[in-house]
Protein backbone atom coordinates (compact mmCIF):
# COMPACT_ATOMS: atom_id res chain seq x y z
CA UNK A 1 0.00 0.00 0.00
CA UNK A 2 0.92 3.60 -1.01
CA UNK A 3 0.58 6.68 1.06
CA UNK A 4 -0.25 9.47 -0.70
CA UNK A 5 0.82 13.35 -0.30
CA UNK A 6 -0.87 16.18 -2.05
CA UNK A 7 1.09 19.06 -3.70
CA UNK A 8 -0.55 22.79 -3.39
CA UNK A 9 -0.72 23.04 -6.67
CA UNK A 10 -2.42 19.64 -7.00
CA UNK A 11 -5.00 20.53 -4.15
CA UNK A 12 -5.86 24.02 -5.43
CA UNK A 13 -6.55 22.35 -8.85
CA UNK A 14 -8.96 19.86 -7.20
CA UNK A 15 -10.64 22.87 -5.28
CA UNK A 16 -11.63 24.07 -8.51
CA UNK A 17 -13.33 21.04 -10.24
CA UNK A 18 -17.16 19.79 -9.85
CA UNK A 19 -17.93 17.90 -6.65
CA UNK A 20 -18.86 14.66 -9.20
CA UNK A 21 -15.49 14.78 -10.57
CA UNK A 22 -13.85 15.08 -7.77
CA UNK A 23 -15.33 11.82 -5.95
CA UNK A 24 -14.51 10.34 -9.34
CA UNK A 25 -10.80 11.20 -8.80
CA UNK A 26 -11.33 10.21 -4.85
CA UNK A 27 -12.25 7.10 -5.67
CA UNK A 28 -9.47 6.78 -8.46
CA UNK A 29 -6.95 7.73 -5.99
CA UNK A 30 -7.83 5.61 -3.70
CA UNK A 31 -7.32 2.52 -5.99
CA UNK A 32 -3.95 4.04 -7.06
CA UNK A 33 -3.30 3.27 -3.18
CA UNK A 34 -2.65 -0.74 -4.04
CA UNK A 35 0.00 -1.54 -6.91
CA UNK A 36 -2.32 -4.21 -8.12
CA UNK A 37 -4.40 -1.77 -9.52
CA UNK A 38 -1.89 0.60 -11.59
CA UNK A 39 -2.38 -1.75 -14.62
CA UNK A 40 -6.12 -0.96 -14.96
CA UNK A 41 -5.59 2.88 -13.76
CA UNK A 42 -3.04 3.10 -16.92
CA UNK A 43 -0.21 3.91 -15.29
CA UNK A 44 2.56 5.21 -17.76
CA UNK A 45 5.68 7.03 -17.59
CA UNK A 46 5.86 10.55 -18.80
CA UNK A 47 8.76 11.55 -21.44
CA UNK A 48 9.92 14.73 -21.85
CA UNK A 49 9.75 18.00 -19.40
CA UNK A 50 8.01 15.62 -17.31
CA UNK A 51 10.77 12.91 -17.48
CA UNK A 52 10.38 10.97 -13.84
CA UNK A 53 6.82 11.77 -13.23
CA UNK A 54 4.06 9.22 -13.90
CA UNK A 55 0.41 9.52 -14.97
CA UNK A 56 -2.96 7.93 -14.42
CA UNK A 57 -6.36 8.17 -16.56
CA UNK A 58 -9.26 9.42 -14.15
CA UNK A 59 -11.86 9.23 -16.99
CA UNK A 60 -11.27 9.59 -20.96
CA UNK A 61 -10.49 12.70 -20.52
CA UNK A 62 -8.57 13.53 -16.98
CA UNK A 63 -5.37 12.61 -15.88
CA UNK A 64 -3.19 12.66 -12.80
CA UNK A 65 0.61 13.54 -12.51
CA UNK A 66 2.21 12.04 -9.98
CA UNK A 67 5.78 10.90 -8.56
CA UNK A 68 6.73 7.97 -6.16
CA UNK A 69 8.90 9.66 -3.67
CA UNK A 70 10.20 6.33 -2.35
CA UNK A 71 8.88 2.74 -2.33
CA UNK A 72 5.69 3.13 -0.22
CA UNK A 73 5.07 6.62 -1.33
CA UNK A 74 3.54 8.87 -3.71
CA UNK A 75 2.84 12.65 -4.44
CA UNK A 76 0.47 13.93 -6.50
CA UNK A 77 1.17 16.99 -8.52
CA UNK A 78 -1.19 17.92 -11.83
CA UNK A 79 -4.53 16.91 -12.34
CA UNK A 80 -6.31 17.91 -15.51
CA UNK A 81 -6.80 17.35 -19.14
CA UNK A 82 -4.38 16.11 -21.87
CA UNK A 83 -3.16 19.61 -21.89
CA UNK A 84 -1.03 19.32 -18.31
CA UNK A 85 1.78 17.14 -19.99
Amino acid sequence: MFNIKYSHHFVRKVSKLEDSLIEEIQDKIELLKNESNHQKLKVHKLHGVLNGSMSFYVNYKIRVIFEYISNKEIVLEDVGGHDIY
